[in-house]
């Protein structure tokens, strides 16, 4: 299904609409562990279909944000337990040595088919539009090069770097093809690394090599919109750069500074705190959070409130509950 006219045809209504990065919880509904979502596509489907049945008042649903499947696909280790998202362990690479000799790896690597598969299921399975999700370049090359590594590397061993980013910016491109394919209706490109970047760098070791994908693949029926909860406000500008569809903002952003940086022709989404606010708060504070934040960003057309990153397991489904009703009581009001 198309994101950008459903959007549009629910904005024009000056409703506000939900998207939440959201996907625990559906894990949670079938009684299955983080582990089985993460390396089975076909679990990972009816978590996503679980919770939409659940809540299905969110404008789109979304997959897994797993910043870890294009690493592995690479060759990094990973550190997978039962109920957390992975993490990647220790660096593949240490040299420009290590990376000219790195192969681009293939689709088939890793758990690049479940996600596929995920993807794929979702597009067919469920009436709504789905954002399937991806890692970005910068990111990337920090789980394989080590983060610390890859920001003396920009400045120490550009060439390293530059390399490494071109055989990430390869694979991503390949991978988003393979999505658009599934027949979802777009990608969140989550590139949290690039956010410890100024401005400058981000343009040079981010954005030009984000805009190449976007470039390549949104169009009218496949939307990109780039996840940045590493920005605090000073690289606003290198993301607007990359020519995508939305951006979304982590909660140490200002949602208005964002708003009033961003054209108002492009979906700016955020930013409730996943961790604070909707794990942690109670049903009561999530809801005034919710409204306030509403509230706030009640200027802006082109605003959809969202969290400011993937919620982690065990989030209260009462919090769950207490945003949509925040939103349901505000379009009531408007």
């Amino acid at each position: 299904m198309e994101l950008s006219q459903y959007i549009k045809d629910k904005l024009v209504s000056e409703k506000r609409v939900a998207m939440p990065i959201m996907t625990h919880p559906g894990i949670e509904l079938l009684g299955k562990r983080v582990l089985d979502a993460v390396t089975n596509g076909e679990i990972h489907y009816h978590a996503i279909r679980a919770l939409n049945e659940c809540f299905p008042q969110s404008v789109a649903c979304t997959t897994i944000m797993d910043l870890t499947v294009e690493a592995e696909a690479f060759g990094a280790q990973l550190s997978m337990s039962s109920n957390e998202v992975p993490s990647v362990s220790g660096h593949l690479l240490a040299g420009y040595a290590d990376v000219e000799a790195l192969q681009v790896p293939s689709l088939e690597s890793g758990r690049v088919p479940q996600y596929l598969q995920a993807d794929r299921l979702a597009a067919k399975g469920i009436d709504k539009p789905v954002l399937a999700g991806c890692i970005g370049p910068y990111s990337l090359a920090g789980r394989l090069y080590d983060m610390t590594e890859i920001m003396m590397a920009i400045y120490t061993e550009p060439e390293t770097a530059r390399l490494l980013l071109e055989k990430c910016t390869e694979f991503i491109l390949r991978y988003c093809l393979a999505i658009k394919e599934t027949g979802v209706a777009g990608v969140i490109m989550a590139e949290p690394a690039a956010g410890l970047l100024s401005n400058e760098d981000c343009l040079q070791y981010s954005s030009v090599y984000v805009k190449r994908i976007i470039d390549a693949v949104q169009d009218d029926s496949f939307t990109v919109i780039l996840h940045n909860c590493g920005n605090t406000g000073h690289c606003t500008p290198a993301m607007l750069a990359t020519g995508a569809q939305g951006y979304h903002f982590g909660n140490k952003a200002d949602m208005l500074a964002a708003l009033r940086e961003c054209p108002s022709d492009v979906w700016v989404m955020g930013n409730l705190d996943p961790v604070g606010v909707f794990r942690m708060l109670t049903p009561e504070e999530v809801f005034a959070q919710t409204e306030e934040l509403l509230s706030r960003t009640a200027g802006y057309a082109n605003f959809i409130v969202s969290t400011g990153c993937d919620t982690p397991p065990e989030v209260p489904f009462d919090n769950i509950q207490a945003f949509y009703l925040a939103v349901e009581k505000y379009n009531k009001g408007s």
